[in-house]
């Protein structure tokens, strides 16, 4: 390992155009510790990471490595300096070999060749750092998520990495991955590196770090020792207010008959005759470990997998589904936990994601543009995205707002049931209580909402019941009452029945 390496802040100012997104942000890192960086989606945290990784320069201020001001023009530079990021999104070949990722634009080479065999070498021996079993020929094609992070690590290790960011680390990873990661960076910290941790996770947050550094609409606002918080004081200097109303206050169960009823539902391989019921007004959670099969039971129902049901119903009239454009047309819709692959169009702009709505809601479908306009603006506000203008492309929308837009999108034929699969992934805590809300209006305009989650404090604060799923099969209807992360996690392990 290298030498650990101090890292101060200094005034850091950057623009993009006219628009300020740091605003002199000044504050240190001690070598060798864990940090946890708080803060909201769109509070500034990820550029101040891409200049400290070398992916952006400063407007103004400087950054200081062991007390010397240094000015990365690339990652490769930052890097070279022992500081690397490794990305939500994995910045790895996917058809070259595990081995060949490490070395990728820092090859070793004996005189004209690459010296394929030292490589190979030191590839082992940063997986064997990193404890990943893998021979370094295999293509990081054939690796799963928790591996091909491995890799990335791995990669900063052959670098020699003095500061290692991870950004929201665990958000595809099972628990037993979680751990596995956690003790790599206890590791990594008993060797020196300091470690700059993000993510929305408070618990995890309290679990790994040293120091909790919180910023705010692109300002420094608190650097605090992590025992000497609680996740709810986290949580508050984040937002700047207090997270007790994080959950709108629960409406009374509704009654009557069933809007939505699905019986002996099977999809191959996932689910195994799963039936559920669905009234006006409800709240459904779906709760389940990794591999229950809940998100491949409505990709079933919703004609995205192949799947079977002894019956569908919607208002009491049978359903036949072969694709999710069918579902919406008869008043089913869903919402993938795949935002930038199946939910979002993002490339395209605000207008483009919302227009394809067909601003159903808000006007009349012969929109002159003035209407759409208008149309278009009432439903940014009604979903609350902040964005400077419609102009602007979902890409460059923080992860909450491409969330309340992918929302705001399958909203829009006035569905009957709309079913959300993780709708908080990796979105901050003011977003999340956006999206909270909003769940809490679709239900009070009579609509059945179907929350999947993986987050069980969601669940438990925001529905009326949660149904278990565990090995493909639905094992318990958990009502108001019962309602507690104790409850579901006994049901999703299986260690009751």
């Amino acid at each position: 390992m290298g030498m650990s390496i101090a890292v101060r802040f200094d005034g850091l100012v950057k623009e993009f155009g006219p628009v300020r997104v740091l605003h002199g942000v000044s504050f240190e890192l001690a070598p060798g510790r864990v940090y946890g960086l708080l803060a909201e989606n769109g509070a500034g945290k990820s550029t101040l990471m891409k200049i400290l990784a070398g992916y952006e320069q400063p407007t103004g201020g400087e950054m200081l490595l062991d007390g010397v001001p240094q000015r990365f023009r690339s990652s490769r530079e930052a890097e070279n300096a022992g500081i690397v990021l490794i990305h939500q999104e994995f910045n790895l070949a996917e058809d070259l070999t595990i081995a060949q990722n490490i070395f990728l634009g820092h090859e070793l080479r004996r005189g004209w060749w690459l010296d394929e065999r030292t490589m190979r070498v030191e590839a082992q021996r940063v997986l064997g750092l990193v404890e990943l079993r893998r021979d370094p020929d295999t293509p990081v094609r054939r690796l799963i998520v928790a591996e091909k992070q491995l890799v990335e690590i791995a990669r900063a290790l052959a670098r020699q990495a003095r500061l290692l960011v991870m950004d929201e680390p665990t958000a595809t990873l099972t628990p037993g991955e979680t751990e596995a990661l956690f003790a790599l960076m206890a590791r990594l910290k008993a060797e020196g590196v300091t470690l700059l941790y993000i993510s929305h996770k408070l618990d995890e947050v309290e679990r790994v770090t040293d120091e909790v550094v919180v910023m705010r609409d692109g300002r420094f606002v608190a650097r605090r020792p992590t025992r000497e918080v609680t996740r709810q004081e986290m949580a508050s200097l984040m937002v700047g207010r207090e997270m007790s109303d994080l959950f709108p206050p629960r409406d009374p169960v509704p009654g009557g008959a069933a809007l939505l009823a699905v019986r002996g539902l099977t999809v191959p391989g996932w689910a195994e005759g799963v039936s559920f019921e669905l009234r006006a007004g409800e709240i459904l959670g779906f709760a389940g470990l990794v591999g229950a099969g809940r998100t491949e039971l409505f990709e079933g129902l919703l004609g995205l997998r192949p799947g079977s049901a002894d019956a569908v119903t919607l208002e009491g009239r049978p359903l036949r589904i072969r694709s999710p454009r069918e579902a919406a047309d008869q008043g089913l819709t869903y919402l993938s936990e795949d935002r930038k692959g199946k939910g979002l169009h993002v490339a395209l702009g605000l207008r483009e994601n919302l227009t394809l709505m067909a601003l159903r809601r808000y006007a009349a479908p012969w929109l002159d543009r003035a209407a759409e306009q208008q149309a278009l603006e009432a439903a940014v506000a009604d979903f609350g995205i902040r964005a400077g203008s419609t102009a602007v492309r979902a890409a460059s929308l923080s992860g909450g707002n491409q969330q309340k837009l992918a929302l705001a999108k399958v909203l829009h034929p006035v569905p009957r049931v709309v079913v959300l699969d993780e709708p908080t992934r990796g979105v901050d805590i003011g977003a999340k209580r956006d999206i909270y809300l909003l769940i809490q209006r679709l239900a009070r305009e009579g609509r059945g909402v179907i929350v999947i989650s993986s987050e069980l404090i969601e669940l438990v604060g925001l529905c009326h019941r949660v149904v278990v799923m565990h090995g493909g099969r639905a094992v318990a209807d958990i009502g108001p009452g019962r309602l507690t992360e104790e409850e579901l996690i006994a049901h999703a392990t299986g260690t009751r029945h």
